[in-house]
């Protein structure tokens, strides 16, 4: 019998699910120190646990541990690396909150267009102020969606009956699979100023932190509402700040840089504060204990590993292949339009990285999707890009070409105009260096990805580099690096810059126009 080490108030279901097996006994004790429990339980072969830190103190207290299941889906109360260097796999459970999120959702936007809360406080305190609390109804609203991962179709699947006009914003979805849940597709300049109420549900990273700025904010209709579940800091808060004072919009909050007692720096600008309730409810965590147990019992039955967020890299790939797969997938997105969703992707492995296609093609999604869930396995993964309406195919590589240790990467999606556009890049890795050898139809390039680079290609000609350097220099732009390869083929010729600081839209259209470019991106790469 393997014994369970569950620390926590979790659902008794975990469990209840476990002993109905047959195969392990389950310790299930949340007021015992955790160092105590652990001490008195040393021969415990997993632990399920919520928001308890498990560090490497923890891990060396129980020496038979073999696996850590965190029931939710963030999983920063663990040292992962940590557990890897003792071999003991982490999970999560990814998606359990998603109903709880997008109901909280609703609620908030309910409790703020009918004063619910500053209402009970009044009535509480003997008052009578009816015309105060004048209301808004939903019904026929439009609300604006930012992030169409589980928690935004939900939410708009929850308004359904409210019978809203949705809008929603991601620009890795196809437009026909949004409109499969009743949303249309829109861009962000669009939701924040049709919309009125707006929910956002997209992860934090570099490209969407701060994103929700002045500009944006500055498009919204007076007394609309911003809902934030998702992580702080999406929205700049004194742009925030200043459109709530301009324009008197509503911002109901329920995430913040750090989950801990304190002032909030958002307190005085959000009209409902909650402390980050999006996953309490009695059903969340009884699904997140079910598939925890569940997670378990499939890992030690079944061999399934879908969740295991720590795994190695498997013996013989060098990770530095593994981000290299990534880079490509963002440099194919990025010269096709960061705002197009993929429809096709392809992908082809040569020479000793062929046996590790199927694990490189997580690293290519992951360089596409920051929020697809990485643990993931290549089967699970084919079938989320079902879900999506993405077709993908593994190449098989052609032998007749020499491309020793080669990645390719191919990306299509449909433009405004209804035409295909696709992306092919191959690269490869050279003394522990990332290096482009192909885009498109230019080839043999050697060049090294930068986090700010520009694209531009046109009819080839004389006088053109010197006029994109000209502009750039006006604007203080340095070109780091260059190359230009052309394609006596086709007459055309590609201007690949690596740049410092971020040309800005403006910048990049004009010297388009200019040169008379077909094709003028801005790409950033990790």
């Amino acid at each position: 019998m393997k014994k369970i080490l569950i620390p926590t108030s979790l659902d008794a279901v975990a469990g209840d699910t476990l002993r109905r097996n047959g195969k392990y006994t389950v310790v299930q004790d949340s007021k015992t120190p955790l160092p105590e429990l652990a001490a008195a339980n040393r021969d415990a072969y997993a632990l399920i646990v919520r928001s308890e830190k498990i560090g490497a103190e923890i891990m060396e207290a129980l020496p038979a541990l073999k696996l850590i299941v965190r029931a939710g889906a963030g999983y920063d109360n663990i040292d992962a690396k940590a557990a890897r260097r003792r071999g003991i796999d982490v999970m999560n459970t990814p998606g359990a909150n998603a109903n709880a999120v997008a109901e909280e959702v609703v609620a908030l936007i309910l409790a703020d267009a009918r004063h619910i809360i500053a209402a009970d406080v009044s009535t509480r305190a003997g008052k009578w102020e009816k015309n105060k609390f004048m209301g808004r109804e939903l019904a026929k609203k439009t609300v604006g969606i930012i992030g169409l991962g589980n928690i935004g179709r939900l939410v708009a699947k929850r308004i359904e009956g409210f019978e809203c006009a949705v809008l929603g914003y991601d620009p890795l979805v196809p437009t026909d699979t949004t409109a499969r849940f009743g949303i249309k597709s829109a861009d962000l300049q669009t939701i924040f100023k049709e919309a009125d109420f707006i929910t956002l549900h997209i992860p934090e990273n570099d490209e969407t932190r701060g994103i929700v700025n002045a500009k944006l904010l500055s498009l919204m209709k007076p007394g609309a509402a911003l809902v934030n579940c998702a992580r702080s800091g999406i929205v700049n808060e004194a742009d925030l700040r200043a459109a709530k004072a301009d324009r008197g919009i509503r911002y109901l909050n329920d995430v913040y840089p750090k989950d801990a007692e304190g002032e909030k720096p958002i307190a005085d600008v959000a009209d409902i504060m909650m402390p980050h309730l999006g996953a309490s409810t009695y059903e969340a965590n009884e699904t997140a204990a079910l598939r925890a147990a569940q997670q378990i019992i499939d890992f030690d039955e079944k061999g399934v590993t879908s969740f295991i967020v720590n795994r190695d890299i498997p013996a013989g790939l060098d990770p530095s292949y593994c981000e290299l797969a990534s880079t490509l997938a963002k440099l194919a997105r990025g010269i096709v339009g960061k705002n197009l969703p993929p429809t096709r992707i392809e992908t082809s492995c040569y020479g000793r990285l062929a046996p590790f296609d199927k694990w490189l093609v997580l690293s290519v999604l992951g360089g596409l999707w920051d929020d697809i869930d990485r643990s993931t396995d290549y089967s699970h993964a084919m079938q989320w890009l079902a879900d999506n309406g993405v077709h993908f195919v593994n190449r098989e590589p052609d032998p007749t070409k020499d491309y020793e240790n080669s990645m390719t990467v191919e990306i299509s999606a449909v433009n405004e105009k209804k035409e295909v556009v696709t992306a092919s890049v191959r690269g490869t890795v050279g003394e522990n260096v990332k290096m482009i050898a192909r885009i498109n139809e230019f080839d043999r390039l050697y060049w090294v990805p930068d986090k700010r680079s520009l694209f531009f290609q046109y009819k080839d000609r004389t006088g053109v580099i010197g006029l994109i350097g000209q502009r750039l220099a006006k604007a203080g732009v340095n070109i780091e690096d260059m190359r230009n390869p052309h394609n006596a083929a086709t007459g055309n010729s590609l201007a690949i810059l690596n740049v410092s600081p971020t040309v800005s839209d403006d910048l990049l259209n004009e010297i388009a126009t200019a040169i008379d470019a077909s094709v003028a991106k801005s790409v950033s790469l990790p």
